[in-house]
């Protein structure tokens, strides 16, 4: 069994190559689950890059959004949390630049919880 995990990009240059032997989504996604199994693009993301390419968009790279998520490091986070262990999620959110959500998913990361409106470690020691 081969080891091998290919990427999006990789993906949907295969998917235009089927697009330009006429094959439809459906068949292409059909042959993409047989060979690639959990690797595979999902129907739905093999009908999507099917109409682009029937809209003769056939550039395979993502294109930066303007609304794409913004990226932060946990190190940030935690420099705010040793500044100040109060802090509510909104806060942060604003500060870091991102939804309170993600910031949410992060701080369970890194191991802390909120006990009587302070972040703690989950763990004492």
């Amino acid at each position: 069994m081969s080891t091998f995990v290919p990427n999006k990009v990789y993906l949907q240059g295969i998917l235009l190559h089927y697009y330009i032997q006429k094959k439809s989504a459906a068949e292409a996604h059909t042959i993409f689950a047989e060979t690639f199994g959990d690797n595979a693009l999902s129907d739905t993301t093999c009908r999507n890059w099917f109409r682009h390419f029937k809209n003769n968009h056939f550039e395979l790279e993502n294109k930066e959004r303007s609304g794409a998520p913004k990226i932060f490091e946990d190190e940030k986070l935690e420099e705010l949390l040793n500044q100040d262990r109060c802090p509510m999620l909104s806060e942060l959110g604003k500060t870091l630049q991102v939804d309170e959500s993600t910031v949410s998913k992060r701080i369970k990361v890194l191991g802390m919880i909120q006990k009587q409106g302070h972040w703690v470690p989950y763990e004492l020691k």
